[in-house]
C-alpha cells in the first residue's frame, strides 16, 4: 500500500440474471461453508451488519424468517410492484443489479476502524435507496467486515480488515403501457393507459450523448457518491474511477514483493535441509529413512517454487501493462486537449478489448494468487512440524566432531561401551511402609 496517498471513493454496479440469485445470496449472506476468497474469517462474520434484509413469517406463522433474494423478487412481482414485461423469456435477461460501495482499507483504520465504517456506510445505503428508487426495490444491503486485507495487516503486523457496502437491488424504470386499437373506446387509443415499473438495466443504466460526447451513467453515480458523502460529513478521500486497478495493483506489487520474500526463505531452507540430508546419509548409517522423507519433501516444495515464479512472472506483466498505459495521452495540444498518435490509439482500442475480455481472467487470477500465498504459509508450517519431528542432529554433529579429533580414543570407549550389558533406569525409591502394630491386631 502507497504512504501518504489519498484515500479513493468508489462504487461499482454489476448486472446479473435470475440463474445468479443464489451464487450472489450465499456470497453476501455467508451462506458457503467455505470460500476462494482465504481472507475471509468466517469467525468474523456476525460483525456483518445488514441495512436491509427482508423477511417473512413461516407457513404456520408462527415465527418470521428472512426470506432469499429470489422469494423477494417473486413476491415484487406478484404485489404489482414491478414487471418483467418485455424481458426475454430464455432467462439470458439481467433481473437484478449489486452495488457495492468502498474506499481505501486505510481510510477507515485512520479514522477509527468498524464504528466509523458501520457510520459511513449507514449513509452510503440511504444514498442506495434514492438512486434504485426506495427501499421497496432492495432485496439485501450488507455491510461485510469480515474479509481480511493481508497485504496491509502485514504492512501493519496486525490484523485490518476491509469494509464496504453490497446492495443487491433491482433496477426498474417507468415504463408508460399505452392503449392500443383492441381499445373499444377508439379516443383513448395511443394514450396512456398505466404506468409501470419495468425491470431493466440497460434502461436504469443508459449510455447518453452530450456536448462533450458519450457519457457512461456510471461515471456520474461515482459523482454523486463522493458529493452525497462529502455533504454528509465524511471527508479525507477523493472521487475514485470507475473500474480503477490503481489500488488493485498496488496490493498487487506488494504481494510480488512478499511472495518473493517467502521464496528466498524457502530455497534457503531446502538447500539447508539437503545439505544435512547429505551429511547425514554419508556418515550415520540409521538416518537412511529420515533422509529419503526430506528429499521428498524437498522435490515436493521444489516444485511448489517454480509454480510460484511462473505466478509472480505474470503478476509483473500486469503491472508493466498498466504502468505504460498510465505514461499514454500525457503530452497535451495547444487548447489543452490529450494529443494521441493513430498507432497509439489503436493501441488503447486493442488494451480496452482487452480488458473486457480479461476481466474473469483477472478475478479467477486473483482467486488463485490467495489459494497460493495460503498454500505457502501451509508449507511453512509443515517445514517447522518436520523440524520437530526429525531426530537431533546436532547430537549427530557432535559424533563426527569427536570421531575427528579423537578417533582411538572414541573408539575405546565405543568398544567397552558394547563389551558391557546395557544400563537399566534407575528405579524410583518410595517410602517403605511402615510395619503395622502387633497390638493393633490382638
Amino acid at each position: 500500500m502507497a504512504k501518504n496517498k489519498p484515500a479513493q471513493s468508489v462504487v461499482r454496479n454489476a448486472a446479473y440474471k435470475k440463474s445468479e440469485f443464489s451464487i450472489r445470496e450465499r456470497h453476501n449472506e455467508r451462506l458457503n461453508e467455505s470460500y476462494h476468497n482465504a481472507d475471509i474469517d468466517i469467525s468474523r462474520a456476525h460483525l456483518n451488519v445488514h441495512f436491509c434484509e427482508n423477511v417473512r413469517l413461516d407457513d404456520n406463522e408462527d415465527y418470521v424468517i428472512r426470506e432469499s433474494y429470489e422469494e423477494t423478487f417473486n413476491r415484487l412481482i406478484a404485489e404489482g410492484k414491478i414487471s418483467t414485461k418485455g424481458l426475454k423469456k430464455d432467462g439470458s435477461a439481467k433481473v437484478f443489479d449489486e452495488l457495492v460501495f468502498d474506499v481505501n482499507t486505510d481510510y477507515f483504520d485512520r479514522n477509527g476502524g468498524y464504528d466509523y465504517a458501520k457510520s459511513f456506510f449507514e449513509e452510503a445505503y440511504r444514498m442506495a435507496v434514492q438512486e434504485v428508487g426506495g427501499e421497496d426495490y432492495i432485496l439485501s444491503a450488507v455491510m461485510h467486515a469480515d474479509e481480511r486485507n493481508k497485504a496491509l495487516s502485514e504492512e501493519l503486523g496486525r490484523d485490518v480488515y476491509h469494509y464496504h457496502l453490497h446492495v443487491v437491488y433491482v433496477p426498474v424504470v417507468d415504463k408508460e403501457v399505452l392503449w392500443t386499437k383492441r381499445c373499444k373506446d377508439p379516443a383513448l387509443v395511443g394514450t396512456v393507459k398505466e404506468v409501470i415499473k419495468q425491470v431493466s438495466h440497460s434502461k436504469k443504466w443508459p449510455r447518453f450523448k452530450d456536448g462533450n460526447g458519450w457519457v457512461n451513467s456510471y461515471s456520474l453515480l461515482q459523482d454523486r457518491y463522493h458529493d452525497h458523502m462529502k455533504q454528509a460529513g465524511f471527508v479525507g478521500f477523493e472521487r475514485g474511477e470507475r473500474g480503477s486497478t490503481r489500488e488493485h495493483l498496488e496490493t498487487l506489487d506488494y504481494k510480488i514483493q512478499q511472495d518473493k520474500a517467502r521464496a528466498a526463505a524457502l530455497d534457503a531452507v531446502i538447500s539447508d535441509k539437503q545439505e544435512t540430508a547429505t551429511s547425514l546419509d554419508t556418515t550415520i548409517s540409521g538416518k537412511e529413512q529420515t533422509v529419503a522423507k526430506l528429499d521428498k519433501k524437498a522435490e515436493v516444495t521444489k516444485k511448489r517454487l517454480a509454480d510460484l515464479t511462473k505466478t509472480m512472472t505474470a503478476e509483473e506483466k500486469v503491472v508493466a501493462q498498466f504502468e505504460e498505459i498510465e505514461k499514454i495521452g500525457h503530452k497535451r495540444g495547444i487548447l489543452g486537449g490529450i494529443t494521441i498518435p493513430d498507432v497509439m490509439w489503436k493501441k488503447i482500442i486493442g488494451l480496452v478489448k482487452e480488458a473486457f475480455n480479461s476481466r474473469d481472467t483477472i478475478w479467477e487470477f486473483r482467486k488463485s494468487s490467495s489459494e497460493q500465498s495460503f498454500k505457502i504459509t501451509e508449507l511453512e508450517k509443515r517445514l517447522k512440524a518436520k523440524d520437530a519431528e526429525k531426530p537431533g542432529i546436532s547430537d549427530s554433529m557432535q559424533y563426527i566432531k569427536a570421531k575427528s579429533r579423537a578417533p582411538q580414543r572414541l573408539a575405546e570407549v565405543v568398544a567397552d561401551i558394547m563389551r558391557k550389558p546395557p544400563e537399566q533406569p534407575e528405579r524410583e525409591r518410595t517410602a517403605p511402609q511402615q510395619k503395622r502394630s502387633t497390638d493393633l491386631d490382638r
